[in-house]
C-alpha cells in the first residue's frame, strides 16, 4: 500500500486486513477488506480510499458544484482557481458529497452500498459480492430479456427515490450499477448533485437516464429517456402534492 490511507481503520479496529483491489479508478479506488464485525457489524467490507489530490485527476466539477457556496472568499477562490489548498478543498468536498448522499439514500431504502464509518480520505461501506468475486458492474453482465426488464425497473425505482431525496447521482452508467443476486446496487455518488440548488439537475438527470436506456436497449428493453425525466421531474416538482406512501411507485 503506497500511503497511510488504511491506518485509520485498522488502528481503530474497524478492519482487519485488506484482502485484495476491487477496483482502481482516477480519483479513488477500492478494496475488499476483512471488516471487524464487532465494530462495524460485517465480515467483509468494501473500503473506498481517494488519492491524494496530487495524483488524482479532477475533472471540471463546475457544473456540480453549481449552486453550492463555500462561504469564507479565501477558500472560494482557491477553490475556483484550483490552487494546491484548493485541490485539498475540493478534494474533502468530494469525499464529504459521497457520504451524505450514501448516508441520506441508505437511509431512505435506496439500493446503495450502506455507509459504516469514514476518514478524510476513506469511505468504509457494505460490499456486495463475495469473498471469490466482487458483483460485476451492469456494463459485464448479460440478462436476457425478461431480467433486463427487471432490472431496469429496478435502476429508474432508485433513480426516483434518489429524487424525492433531492439526490440526482450525476454521472450514472451501466459502469457504477453493480447487479448481485438479481439486485442493482448502484455505487459512486461524490458528483451527486442537489436538483433544489443545481441548474443543471435536469439535465444530468436525463443524461442518467439515457445512459441506462440505451443500454438496455441491446437486451431488447426499450424505454425513453426524455419521457421518463418529463415524468419524474414533474413528479418531483409537486411532491408535496403527493401523499408520502403513493411515492416513487413506478
Amino acid at each position: 500500500m503506497q500511503d497511510n490511507a488504511f491506518e485509520h481503520f485498522l488502528d481503530e479496529g474497524l478492519i482487519e486486513k485488506v484482502i485484495r483491489p476491487i477496483k482502481s479508478g482516477k480519483e479513488a479506488s477500492v478494496y475488499l477488506v476483512r471488516a471487524n464485525p464487532r465494530t462495524t457489524g460485517e465480515t467483509l467490507a468494501a473500503l473506498k480510499v481517494f488519492h491524494p489530490p496530487d495524483r488524482r485527476a479532477f475533472r471540471d466539477e463546475g457544473i456540480y458544484r453549481d449552486g453550492e457556496f463555500i462561504k469564507p472568499r479565501r477558500v472560494r477562490v482557491a477553490v475556483e482557481k484550483r490552487t494546491t489548498f484548493g485541490k485539498v478543498v475540493a478534494a474533502a468536498i468530494w469525499v464529504d458529497r459521497e457520504w451524505e448522499s450514501l448516508k441520506t439514500l441508505s437511509a431512505a431504502g435506496a439500493n446503495v452500498p450502506k455507509p459504516i464509518t469514514r476518514s478524510d480520505r476513506g469511505l468504509l461501506m457494505t460490499y456486495i459480492g463475495d469473498e471469490d468475486d466482487a458483483a460485476p458492474q451492469l456494463r459485464s453482465y448479460r440478462p436476457d430479456p425478461d431480467e433486463a426488464e427487471e432490472l431496469l425497473r429496478q435502476v429508474i425505482r432508485n433513480v426516483e427515490l434518489f429524487l424525492y431525496r433531492n439526490v440526482i447521482h450525476g454521472d450514472l452508467s451501466p459502469y457504477n450499477i453493480l447487479v448481485w443476486d438479481g439486485q442493482v446496487t448502484i455505487i459512486d455518488l461524490p458528483q451527486a448533485v442537489d436538483p433544489r440548488k443545481n441548474r443543471h439537475a435536469r439535465a444530468l438527470l436525463e443524461r442518467d437516464l439515457h445512459r441506462v436506456c440505451e443500454h438496455f436497449e441491446r437486451f431488447g428493453v426499450r424505454r425513453s429517456a426524455a419521457e421518463l425525466t418529463a415524468d419524474l421531474w414533474t413528479a418531483w416538482e409537486f411532491a408535496d402534492l403527493v401523499p408520502e406512501e403513493l411515492r416513487g411507485l413506478v
